[in-house]
């Protein structure tokens, strides 16, 4: 029995130092040193011109690590271009950069987000930065602020134009059902139906054998003919053709 509640006690101790000894998985982040990262990023990005974008993207993947790695800023190269191409559409959207407002940072057990209300020419926007567990900037985030009422007017006009693009597909479907009733008519016009086929066969044949029988039956009148000629003339049926053989309307011999 005391065997058991000293192996059990013993249980108790190892659970509990186990439980002391557990590390948070939450990593800490220096707002400070992340909020010099990201305005370093975009008063580099507001001081460049178009000419300045495309020498970092002709870059190559190497060159363009490197160059990070001696600029300080804990950036790839490949999210680099990921921030300038979500930088130039913030721009062409807002318009030009005037000024930023305080960072605000929300961190998650293996990420950190700084979030700060930005000023533009046209518009008003929100400018976000991700961190990863390390430090590292992820990507970056520019995005137009919007009224209601723009956002209504927006989404007004999104449904207008698909259910437009929907009533103009109907249409598009109806006028093609619409011309299904036409194909058995050229089909008739451009195939024959075999049935008459068939009977234009048997005419074709028929009147072939007709010509046939037609010219047999002149050739044997035409012989009859010239037997008699000869017979009455008294000589001989090769001395004399008979080339054609005419019947007359009226007949004498009647």
């Amino acid at each position: 029995m005391k065997k058991k509640i000293s192996l059990l006690g013993l249980a108790l101790i190892l659970v509990l130092g186990f439980t002391g000894c557990s590390k948070s998985d939450t990593t800490e982040y220096d707002q400070t040193e992340l909020e010099l990262y990201a305005d370093t990023i975009i008063q580099s990005f507001s001081a460049m011109e178009d000419e300045n974008f495309d020498y970092f993207t002709e870059m190559s993947d190497l060159e363009l690590d490197i160059y990070m790695l001696n600029t300080g800023i804990p950036v790839s190269g490949e999210n680099f271009l990921s921030m300038i191409d979500a930088w130039k559409a913030g721009e062409d959207e807002c318009g030009a950069f005037v000024g930023l407002e305080d960072y605000k940072m929300e961190t998650t057990g293996d990420s950190a987000t700084l979030t700060a209300n930005a000023d533009f020419e046209d518009r008003d926007g929100t400018i976000e930065f991700v961190f990863d567990e390390k430090g590292d900037m992820e990507s970056m985030t520019v995005a137009a602020r919007y009224s209601t009422g723009e956002i209504l007017q927006k989404a007004a006009l999104n449904t207008i134009i698909c259910m437009g693009t929907v009533f103009v597909v109907l249409i598009f479907i109806s006028f093609i059902i619409s011309l299904l009733k036409w194909i058995p008519v050229l089909e008739k016009k451009l195939r024959k139906n075999p049935l008459e086929e068939a009977a234009a066969d048997e005419n074709a044949t028929a009147l072939e054998t007709a010509a046939v029988t037609d010219e047999t039956d002149d050739t044997e009148l035409a012989a009859v003919i010239a037997a008699a000629v000869a017979a009455a003339e008294g000589t001989s049926a090769d001395s004399f053709v008979v080339r054609s053989i005419k019947r007359r309307r009226s007949n004498k011999w009647n």
